[in-house]
């Protein structure tokens, strides 16, 4: 493995004990809230592997859902985030799985209200970096790591362009692109990370284009 800084190594500022088991878990709840877009009513959790194993003695269930609730690595209300969400009235579950992943730090986050749910599974890869690799059902690869805008949409013709476009009319940078669909013609989903937060002019115009169907972001 290459690491480009001393960073990448020690990991970040966070409430320990581990950067893999409770950073980068953070960061994967967080980045379901952020994607969901607000505070949910229930929380439902299944750990996979190395996670599932040790998630208590290593405050992987207090990181997730201190994330969750939008709280960052370094935050120290993360330790009492169980019962934060439970004053909150929040409903929180734990499942220990028992498949074997990919990955041995691997999370299933769903989050859900009266509006709507979303479902990410999200791997711990180290020194507090993450990677998110699926959504609602669609495969991908987010780090997290940047600001990201994702947007749903129908498997049509010009749909990617005319997002690419509104970004560089915005002078918007794109970093990374990923295009997932789960059927031809069907609904698809665009990653794609930036280099500076997205303005909220920005989605607005996004989601007036032709055949767009939802925006989401993630702020840096």
């Amino acid at each position: 493995m290459k690491f480009r800084s001393v960073f990448d190594i020690i990991g970040p500022v966070m409430i320990g004990p581990s950067s893999s088991h409770t950073a980068g878990a953070a960061r994967i709840g967080r980045v379901a809230r952020h994607l969901f877009g607000r505070e949910p009513k229930s929380i439902t959790i299944s750990l996979y592997g190395s996670f599932a194993r040790t998630y208590k003695g290593h405050g992987t269930d207090v990181a997730l859902v201190g994330g969750v609730l939008d709280y960052d690595t370094f935050d120290e209300r993360i330790v009492n985030a169980l019962s934060i969400a439970k004053e909150k009235k929040i409903k929180v579950r734990f499942i220990e799985e028992d498949a074997i992943t990919d990955h041995p730090n691997t999370a299933r986050v769903s989050l859900k209200d009266d509006h709507g749910e979303i479902e990410l599974v999200g791997i711990s890869i180290g020194g507090g970096k993450i990677e998110v690799i699926e959504l609602n059902g669609f495969a991908l690869g987010l780090s997290g790591n940047s600001p990201a805008i994702l947007v749903v949409h129908n498997d049509r013709f010009g749909a990617i362009a005319g997002v690419s476009n509104t970004l560089a009319k915005h002078e918007i940078n794109i970093g990374h692109m990923n295009v997932s669909r789960k059927e031809k013609g069907k609904e698809a989903l665009m990653t794609i990370e930036v280099d500076q937060n997205i303005p909220q002019v920005v989605l607005d115009e996004v989601e007036l284009l032709p055949n767009i169907i939802q925006v989401a972001k993630i702020s840096d």
